[in-house]
Formats: structure tokens, C-alpha cells, sequence
């Protein structure tokens, strides 16, 4: 339902000057169309060099865009003040970066109390059920420094930061790649309690298979194009676009060695499976999945 949509994304590009002197330009993101909904998790998945983090860095007004537009609740987001980010925020793939270790890690906690509930009444009570919600214990991580913590109980920290802001919509920007399995698949479950909260979630990643077992819907993104979205479920058990099948492909499966499967070689324009460094031309191809929801 349209009104329904948090998060809209409408030819949205971004565009670097490199060189020496700017002389060149640089296309990291191009185009890029999607929504997230409330209730949501979309899964935004593409290899390294994509443009995903580009694309979530715009989302959080940390990076500008070139052209198109990003909408949050139908208002450009370029023209929000510091209220966005009481609705919008975002956790990154380090959460060691996120905090400052000379400062217990809490402080980040207490900075959106100093910057958004000076007077707030409650607040201990507000931050131990924050913590409760990501399944932390506040006797174990209030007053501990950010070395005392494990990588998964930070993170969580910071999604009980963005909690204490009421916000609609999250942005995660891969972050489980740091985490082993077992911590991985807390966060993974943490995120599916926030969609049941009614939150919209962008959930960027490159491993297909948190993907698949998240979110509701997939966009896949190539050299900073979109080449395929849709329903998950449709995505991963047929998808459509080359890529979309080559990156499937390339999935390790339990019980097959690599050299027992043929590995793919590239897309049918001549591009590797796999181009880190995202040069070269996407095939403009878009593959998208209809649903029988009305907009």
C-alpha cells in the first residue's frame, strides 16, 4: 500500500570527481529506484564495490546525492533537519569504530538523552527496557568500556541507541560480517523482532544467504544499477537476471567441494562473476518480480 511506504528511492545516483584536479567522474550509484516499507526488511545485496554503503550513506544524509530523490514518509529527506534522525538511523559494519574506548560504551546512550531528552523523567527505566528489547542485560554492559564487550553485544548497543529514539526505520549496513555464526544469527532474529515492532529495516549485505533469511524483499544491486528485485522467496528460487544467477551460483553448498561444481565464468556480456573494484558497464537490465499487491 502506498501508504504504507517509509523509504522511497526514485532515480537516485551519485557521482565522484577523481583525478588529480576532479577532471574525471566517477559513477558510483546510478538510477537506483526502491522502497522500504513499514513492517519491512528489504534486503539490499550486491558485491563489493557495488555501491550499497554508497546508497546507505545517502539514505543517512552522510553523503549527497547527484540526482533523483530520497523521500521518507513522502518528504525529500535533503529538506529534514535534526528530526530525521529521531525517525531514521543507522548501525555500521564495525562497531568498535562506534565508540570512543577512553569512554565507557554507554556514553552513547547518554548522548541522545543530552541531545534529545535533557528533561526527561525515567530515562534509567527507558534505557534498561532499550537494552531488554536487544537482549541485553543492562547489569552486564552499563559502566563496561567498549574492549569489555564483545562485537555482538556493541552492535546491539547500538541498535538499543537507535530504540531509545522511537525510530520507523533502520538502516544496518553489514552489520553481521564481523560477527561469527552464532552471534550473527541473534542479530539476524533482533532485526526480524524490529520488523514485528511495525519498523521499516534496510538490511545492506553481501552474503546472499542473510539475505534470503531476513527479509521480505531483495533488491540486487550490480556497478551501482539495480538489476533485480522483488519478493525474496521469487528472487532466490527463480531468479531472472544473469547476475542474480551467477551470484547464486557462486554460493558454497554443504556436501559439494568447489572443484566438484562448475564454477561460473561470467555474465553473458563478458563481465567476471566477481569485480571488486566495480568497473565496468552494468547491462542496464532490470528484472523485476511482480507481486499481486497493489500499490
Amino acid at each position: 500500500m502506498a501508504e504504507d511506504v517509509l523509504l522511497r528511492l526514485d532515480r537516485v545516483s551519485k557521482v565522484y570527481k577523481v583525478g588529480a584536479f576532479g577532471g574525471r567522474e566517477l559513477a558510483a550509484v546510478s538510477d537506483v529506484g526502491f522502497e522500504v516499507r513499514r513492517g519491512e526488511v528489504v534486503s539490499l545485496i550486491g558485491e563489493s564495490g557495488s555501491g550499497k554503503s554508497t546508497l546507505a550513506r545517502m539514505i543517512l544524509r552522510l553523503t549527497s546525492v547527484s540526482g533523483g530523490t530520497i523521500t521518507f514518509d513522502g518528504t525529500d529527506v535533503s529538506t529534514l533537519g535534526r528530526s530525521y534522525y529521531r525517525q531514521v538511523q543507522g548501525v555500521f559494519q564495525d562497531p568498535f569504530s562506534s565508540f570512543n574506548p577512553i569512554f565507557p560504551a554507554d556514553r552513547v546512550l547518554t548522548m541522545i538523552r543530552d541531545q534529545f531528552f535533557p528533561r526527561a523523567a525515567g530515562w534509567s527505566e527507558r534505557v534498561a527496557a532499550a537494552l531488554e528489547d536487544v537482549r541485553l542485560d543492562p547489569g552486564q554492559v552499563l559502566g563496561k568500556y567498549p574492549h569489555q564487550l564483545s562485537g555482538g553485544q556493541l552492535q546491539r548497543l547500538l541498535i538499543a541507541r537507535a530504540l531509545l529514539l522511537d525510530i520507523r526505520l533502520l538502516v544496518a549496513d553489514e552489520i553481521t560480517s564481523m560477527l561469527d555464526a552464532s552471534t550473527r544469527i541473534d542479530v539476524l532474529n533482533l532485526l526480524a523482532d524490529l520488523k514485528a515492532r511495525g519498523l521499516g529495516v534496510l538490511f545492506v549485505t553481501h552474503d546472499l544467504s542473510l539475505g534470503t533469511y531476513v527479509s521480505d524483499r531483495t533488491v540486487v544491486l550490480r556497478q551501482g544499477r539495480v538489476v533485480e528485485s522483488g519478493p525474496t522467496t521469487q528472487i532466490f528460487e527463480r531468479p531472472e537476471h544473469p547476475y542474480t544467477r551467477n551470484l547464486l551460483a557462486s554460493v558454497p553448498r554443504l556436501g559439494a567441494k568447489w572443484a566438484d561444481e562448475a564454477a561460473p565464468t561470467g555474465l553473458p556480456d563478458g563481465t567476471p562473476v566477481v569485480t571488486a573494484d566495480g568497473t565496468g558497464n552494468a547491462t542496464g537490465n532490470v528484472a523485476t518480480h511482480v507481486t499481486e499487491e497493489k500499490a
